[in-house]
């Protein structure tokens, strides 16, 4: 899908994905692709988060696609709104070149000890 990570941290990653290639018949970026990128930001914050020794597993996403790009990149930014000890969540926003907003999400995951 050509995503290419610009920075991760345990509160934020953000990573940028291309419109070309990711798209529907009309060449616009169609939801499956800015859900993947959703999951991917998400994911990568999450495992930041969880350190070496746990992983993050058992993920929860969900994912609203409000509009479809036709060009150029969409970025995908990262937030925590929570991060327990075994919890994390992210409100994940995908925007486009122009900053309009392409799709949300959420993501919750569990972080276990990596030899559970």
């Amino acid at each position: 899908m050509g995503i290419e990570v610009r920075e991760v941290a345990p509160d934020r990653a953000v990573a940028t994905m291309p419109v070309a290639g990711n798209t529907q018949p009309h060449g616009l970026l169609h939801g499956g692709a800015s859900g993947v990128l959703v999951e991917t930001v998400g994911s990568l914050a999450a495992q930041e988060h969880a350190g070496a020794g746990r992983r993050a597993v058992g993920i929860e996403l969900s994912v609203t696609h409000h509009r479809s790009a036709s060009e150029g990149v969409v970025t995908g930014t990262a937030t925590a709104v929570h991060r327990g000890g075994t919890l994390a969540t992210y409100e994940v926003t995908v925007e486009d070149a122009s900053g309009r907003r392409v799709a949300t999400g959420r993501l919750t995951c569990m972080l276990l000890d990596a030899r559970a």
